[in-house]
């Protein structure tokens, strides 16, 4: 055993001393360094990242110019407190946010730490709002670990199991999909027939006069990366005017060009009243916020929100680093470029292996459902966790997502170089071929 080697195994083995299992680790090479949509392990062995910390690094591992931005920050300072002394990196990015976001109506932003605070936070205002307590997501949809998100979520295990009680007022809506529709149905009945459900649920559940907003995923994430009908998301936005409730896009990993748009809801001609935004926001720095309607954000009196760290300078100076990024490398149309190179690969491959169900996409955001076979349907999460660990045991990072484990999901950074997309997808080819 080489030095390397040695010190690796000694940092694998305090993880499992003083790190508690709960957290999971898909890999446990441990990373040295990285770069673009590479990262270097201890061992000097180069990992492919189609995982992006979860869809954080839009702009990839260490680009340049945020690390710049970071440094410059560090040696300015570190951490006044927005609500101690302001500083100017909060309040250019509140600006840029209100400015970037869907919506010509009069906007505020407001910065927090992660996603599941911005979505605790969007409630809060929602209910101080509307005076208000009930809230609605939508089945498969994710929203957090902390507990209000978590009874927002639908997948009991890993998430929920054994962590209740939950917040109460909380309710999950049916949500479209399209790949397991009835198979006598057209898309058209079925959208038709989940809008009544949609409908249905507030006569049979709770009452639109007790909610205060409901909380949608453009695209649900750890749900799949299920797409729903346009028509679908416009049936949501209107019942949210109708009855006076607020409607809020998570956009968590959605967002930042993820989808070919700068935000998914672009996609589907609505415009939400609040958006959270985290993940790709600071290029990997803890950052979350929520950007919306002034009257609505602007309705909490002073001291009812906020947090210590909320709105770190640093992640702000990341922050407005990877908006210029954005717009200075075309991402919003590299990501739709990337979307069609991994749509071809995943099309040849469904020519090659009958347990490829479904291939969904918007922008980059792209999905394989895997299955028994393409007649049932039925989720074959035993061949996509042999998938997805070939995969992270032979240099491509990769991860699964949806309610039974059977989607195998891409999130890698949309400055990929044909370099390392075409050596990812190699390795994936490798690993569909490994269970043959």
């Amino acid at each position: 055993m080489n030095s390397t080697d040695s010190i690796t195994k000694e940092l694998q083995d305090k993880r499992m001393k003083y790190i508690p299992k709960g957290v999971s680790n898909g890999n446990l090479s441990i990373a040295q360094k990285a770069s673009n949509a590479t990262i270097i392990d201890m061992d000097e062995k180069e990992w492919i990242d189609f995982a992006g910390a979860i869809g954080t690094l839009n702009v990839g591992h260490s680009h340049p110019k945020v690390t710049a931005a970071v440094k410059e920050q560090v040696d300015k300072f570190l951490h006044p407190g927005f609500n101690v002394m302001m500083y100017e990196g909060y309040i250019h990015l509140a600006e840029k946010l209100c400015k970037l976001t869907p919506g010509t109506f009069e906007k505020q932003a407001i910065l927090f730490n992660s996603g599941a605070e911005a979505v605790e936070n969007a409630i809060k205002i929602s209910r101080r709002y509307t005076g208000r307590q009930a809230v609605v997501s939508f089945v498969r949809g994710y929203h957090g670990r902390t507990n209000l998100t978590m009874g927002m979520t639908s997948k009991v295990k890993p998430y929920k199991f054994g962590f209740g009680p939950f917040a109460p007022e909380i309710y999950q809506a049916p949500f479209p999909y399209m790949y397991h529709k009835p198979s006598e149905m057209t898309d058209e009945a079925y959208i038709q027939m989940v809008i009544e459900e949609f409908k249905d649920f507030f006569i049979a559940t709770v009452a639109p006069e007790m909610v205060a907003c409901i909380v949608m995923e453009p695209v649900q994430g750890e749900g799949g990366f299920i797409v729903p009908p346009k028509q679908f998301v416009q049936a949501v936005s209107d019942f949210c005017k109708e009855h006076g409730i607020v409607f809020v896009a998570d956009e968590i990993q959605t967002g930042f060009g993820r989808t070919g748009k700068l935000f998914a809801i672009e996609h589907f001609n609505v415009t939400p009243d609040l958006i959270t935004v985290s993940k790709s926001l600071a290029g990997g720095l803890p950052l979350s916020g929520v950007v919306g309607r002034k009257e609505m954000l602007n309705i909490a009196d002073p001291g009812e929100l906020g947090g210590t760290y909320a709105g770190s300078p640093v992640a702000c100076a990341a922050a407005l680093a990877v908006i210029d990024i954005l717009e200075e490398e075309n991402l919003v149309v590299r990501a739709e470029i990337l979307g069609q190179k991994l749509e071809a690969t995943s099309r040849e491959l469904a020519l090659k292996h009958e347990y490829i169900g479904d291939i969904r996409r918007l922008g980059a955001m792209v999905a394989i459902e895997i299955v028994e076979n393409r007649r049932s349907k039925v989720p074959n999460k035993i061949i996509t966790a042999e998938i997805i660990n070939y995969a992270n045991r032979n240099g491509l990072l990769l991860l699964s997502a949806g309610l039974k484990s059977n989607v195998i999901r891409f999130l890698a950074p949309l400055v990929i170089t044909d370099e390392e997309l075409e050596r990812g997808l190699s390795i994936l080819k490798r690993a569909f071929q490994s269970v043959e």
